[in-house]
This record gives structure tokens, C-alpha cells and sequence, in this order.
């Protein structure tokens, strides 16, 4: 019998989730359910900020809200159904929620890693070259840049979920996480992993390593213009600007290669449990945070914005 038909049989999973104590469950529904609640309010408002206010429609702030986009996309991905399970007995999942929910998984965690990657460009030509930037981060430029991460997220999220989905499950269908994914969910399979593991390996380290690269190399030239800059105002004012950009990168980046460049075991998917809270909630929620804070114009338009409210309640 094929391995499809095998899966055919398998109507659902179970996630085991961070806890199975019943008291401790209740305090994680309400520390979950604020981070997504903070997540959501602070994304959402990121993107509509962009999207109204003239002052922002500017490249780095279309990239900027295609990246709360995919936070939002990612953390709702994630956190409903596991808050759903916090305080449900039947910690299930259907077979197909637990497909698309890896799909969804790889392919926007995929997205964001060459978003982050566009990112770092736009602020090069920036400051490496200021006199070009319109012209070279034209709009048709930045579409390009925004759509390519899109394509090859899905299509990558695709391919995995199909080779993980692909594998027969006939023995346990417990999964060890808060959600479905792949190294826990090979470890349940009962056929041959040997091409899904292998095929995640160089995705993902592919992946990690191309748009790091980018990353990487956009920063080296940066840092070279901004130390030719005379004037400690000049250099000042070009380190702020990369400065949001390089905070995002290191907690995203360093969370993700802790679990992913290695291979499945117990030991690595307890642990994994506990990293992945920092890149699937505390990430998404602390982005728009750190890009506002540290962000004059949006500070700005946040003000224009309450400025406006309380004009309109004032004429009413």
C-alpha cells in the first residue's frame, strides 16, 4: 500500500501544545491571547499609518508594511487555534488544518526572511547611493522585491508540507508543539524520512543563508559609506535609520537557526518548543514596536493621526 493511502486514514493530530497543566494553561490563554492581541493592534495600525499617510509612501515603508502584512498573516497562522486548545480537552487538529498550517508556516516565515532581505537593499542604495535611490527603488523595483519572497515562500511551503504530508503516519499522532510542524511531525512518521529531511535541510539552510548573505553584505557596504561620512550628525542619522532593520534581523534570524540547523530529536523539539515562542509571538508583536519607537515619521503620523480624532470629537 502506497504511503498516500496510509494518510488517507489519518483524519487528525494531536498537539501536545507548551503544557499539560490544567492551571498553567489558563495563565498562558491570557499571556498568549494579549501578545496577540498587541500583535494584531500593532501591525494593523503599522500598515494602515502606511497605507494613509502621504509622508510614508516612501520604499522603505512599502516594504515596511508588507512586513507587518506577513506578521499578521503569521501570528494568526498560529495563535487562534493554539489559545482554542488552551482550553479545550480535545487538543486536535484535522489533518487538513494541520497541512495548511505548515504550508503557511514555511512559506511565510520564507517571506519574511526575503522581505528583511529587500529591506537591507533599500536602506544600501539609501545611503550608498542617494542621489539614485528614486530611480533605482522605483515602484515597478520594489514590487519585484516584495513579490518574489511571496512566490517563493508559497511555492517552497508548498513543496515541504507535500513531502511531510506525504510520509505515512500509522503509530503515535501526537505532535510535541503548539503547532504543525515539521521536525516534530517527521519524527511521528513511520516510513522513510530521508528526502523530507534533506529537502528541509537545504530550504532551509538555502534560505537562512542567501538572504543573511544579502543581509550581510548590503550592511558591509552601509557601514563603509557611513564611517566615509565627516560629520557625527551625518553618521548618526544613517545609523538610525538601520538600526530598526538590524534589531528585527538579529532576534528573527538568531531564533530560527537554533531550531532549524539541526536534526530532529526529543531533546531538540522540547527545545525548540521554547525558541519558537520568540520568533511565532514575541517577534510579530515587537516588530511594529521597534520600527515606531525608534521611527521619527512614524512617531509623527501616529500624532497626526490622534491629532485628528480628537478634532473630530471635539467638533462633535
Amino acid at each position: 500500500m502506497s504511503s498516500w493511502s496510509n494518510n488517507t486514514k489519518v483524519t487528525e493530530f494531536i498537539l501536545l501544545g507548551l503544557t499539560d497543566d490544567p492551571i498553567l494553561e489558563k495563565i498562558l490563554f491570557g499571556v498568549f491571547l494579549g501578545i496577540y492581541v498587541i500583535t494584531m493592534a500593532g501591525n494593523l495600525c503599522m500598515i494602515l499609518l502606511i497605507r494613509t499617510n502621504s509622508h510614508l509612501q516612501t520604499p522603505m515603508y512599502f516594504f515596511l508594511g508588507h512586513l507587518s502584512f506577513v506578521d499578521v498573516c503569521y501570528s494568526t497562522n498560529i495563535t487562534p487555534k493554539m489559545l482554542n486548545n488552551f482550553l479545550s480537552d480535545q487538543k486536535t487538529i484535522s489533518y487538513a488544518g494541520c497541512f495548511t498550517q505548515c504550508l503557511l508556516f514555511i512559506a511565510l516565515v520564507i517571506t519574511e526572511f526575503y522581505i528583511l532581505a529587500s529591506m537591507a537593499l533599500d536602506r544600501y542604495v539609501a545611503i550608498c547611493s542617494p542621489l539614485h535611490y528614486s530611480t533605482r527603488m522605483s515602484k515597478n523595483t520594489c514590487i519585484s522585491l516584495v513579490a518574489f519572497p511571496y512566490i517563493y515562500g508559497f511555492l517552497n511551503g508548498l513543496s515541504q508540507a507535500l513531502l511531510t504530508f506525504h510520509l505515512s503516519f500509522c503509530g503515535s499522532l501526537e505532535i510535541n508543539h503548539f503547532y504543525c510542524a515539521d521536525p516534530p511531525l517527521i519524527m511521528l512518521a513511520c516510513s522513510d524520512t530521508y528526502v523530507k529531511k534533506m529537502a528541509m535541510f537545504i530550504v532551509a539552510g538555502f534560505t537562512l543563508s542567501s538572504s543573511l548573505f544579502i543581509i550581510l553584505l548590503s550592511y558591509l557596504f552601509i557601514f563603509a559609506a557611513i564611517l566615509r561620512i565627516r560629520s557625527a550628525e551625518g553618521r548618526h542619522k544613517a545609523f538610525s535609520t538601520c538600526g530598526s532593520h538590524l534589531t528585527t534581523v538579529t532576534i528573527f534570524y538568531g531564533t530560527l537557526f537554533c531550531m532549524y540547523l539541526r536534526p530532529p530529536s526529543e531533546k531538540s523539539i522540547e527545545e525548540s518548543k521554547v525558541i519558537a515562542v520568540f520568533y511565532t509571538f514575541l517577534s510579530p508583536m515587537l516588530n511594529p514596536l521597534i520600527y515606531s519607537l525608534r521611527n521619527k515619521d512614524v512617531i509623527h503620523a501616529l500624532k497626526q493621526v490622534i491629532r485628528g480624532s480628537l478634532c473630530c470629537k471635539a467638533v462633535v
